[in-house]
């Protein structure tokens, strides 16, 4: 999980409102690619590319039964450091922010939660189903709120709380039901949920303060904060490797000379990086408010073909369950826009 994207990063990428609420690049005439509103073209390559992360991931890390999670890790990041540089070459990115010891100072600290909520991601979707860790990602928003109430003040409607009390009830029934019931994926996921609301709470602040140590002046885009992030991640995943031993023992891993694997494990990398372009491109053309209902509904065919993919075993409850809180997830959405 190498994207620097999140359920809750809509908040974090720089997008500019005119007064009706609407992204400036509404106001012109609709593009078309292919004959498709370029952004329906750009909505359905930042799902297929969310969903392909996920899947390709569980692929690797159970289909072929790769342990070297921290190796993998290591890995992805090192391939969205490449691709960024290369295709800041090529002209595809521009103004990228170069490395810098003031910037790393700053965002060092937040880069360490971003590794612990990748490695932890890394560690859950090894044990645990597809749907699970999707359902139970939701989770995070209870953090998260929780977060910006402690810590900034912040209130939310009733209807907030009520989903927030929905995907808990949910995320406890899919729990009870789940036929793959795996103490230690449950455990790590929970963990994961922990750092992804303090990766968002904390951003906040940093965000803030780095443009007094950039280059330009100004907060960090959407590339440069996958620069920063990946690029930063390889030495805390490396001391990683070092202390469980991966960083000796990947290297007798029957799975490192598979080709199907080393595919698998290479798009994986590659369409880590690719959400960052897609998920840019998406809300460049829509509001904020549609780019978080289309993150949340996408978790609805992520889930399903996650149960049938790697031929997960369920019962009616348990996919009830898991469907009540990914619906709840979309009424939470749409409940904090309002709130």
């Amino acid at each position: 999980m190498s994207k620097a994207t999140s359920d809750d990063e809509e908040s974090l990428l720089k997008v500019e409102l005119n007064p009706g609420g609407k992204l400036h690049a509404d106001s012109a005439p609709q593009r078309r690619i292919l004959g498709v509103p370029a952004s329906l073209f750009a909505g359905g390559l930042y799902c297929l590319a969310s969903m392909g992360m996920v899947l390709l991931n569980k692929v690797a890390l159970s289909t072929f039964h790769f342990r070297s999670a921290n190796a993998l890790l290591f890995f992805q990041c090192l391939v969205c450091v490449v691709s960024v540089k290369l295709c800041e070459v090529l002209g595809v990115v521009k103004n990228v922010e170069p490395f810098s010891l003031k910037v790393t100072r700053v965002w060092f600290p937040v880069n360490l939660i971003f590794v612990g909520m990748i490695g932890t991601s890394f560690w859950a979707l090894q044990t645990l189903n597809v749907a699970m860790v999707t359902v139970l990602k939701q989770l995070a928003n209870l953090f998260t709120v929780g977060g910006d109430y402690y810590f900034y003040g912040r209130t939310y409607s009733l209807g907030v709380w009520g989903c927030m009390l929905l995907m808990i009830v949910s995320a406890l029934c899919s729990a009870y039901t789940d036929l793959t019931f795996d103490a230690n994926g449950y455990f790590w996921q929970t963990v994961n949920c922990g750092f992804a609301a303090a990766y968002s709470l904390y951003l906040r602040g940093v965000m803030d303060r780095v443009p007094a140590v950039t280059s330009t002046g100004k907060k960090l885009d959407e590339f440069s904060m996958v620069y920063y992030n990946n690029l930063l991640s390889l030495p805390p995943i490396l001391i990683m490797m070092f202390g469980n031993g991966e960083v000796f023992s990947v290297w007798s891993e029957p799975d490192l000379w598979n080709p199907s694997f080393l595919t698998v494990a290479a798009l994986s990398g590659i369409i880590g990086f690719g959400i960052s372009f897609t998920s840019l491109w998406f809300i460049s053309t829509t509001t904020p408010t549609i780019y978080s209902l289309v993150g949340s509904l996408n978790k609805v065919p992520l889930a399903i073909i996650g149960l049938f993919a790697f031929h997960t075993p369920w019962t009616t409850e348990n996919l009830l369950s898991i469907m009540v809180g990914l619906v709840a997830g979309v009424l939470f959405v749409i409940a904090k826009s309002r709130s």
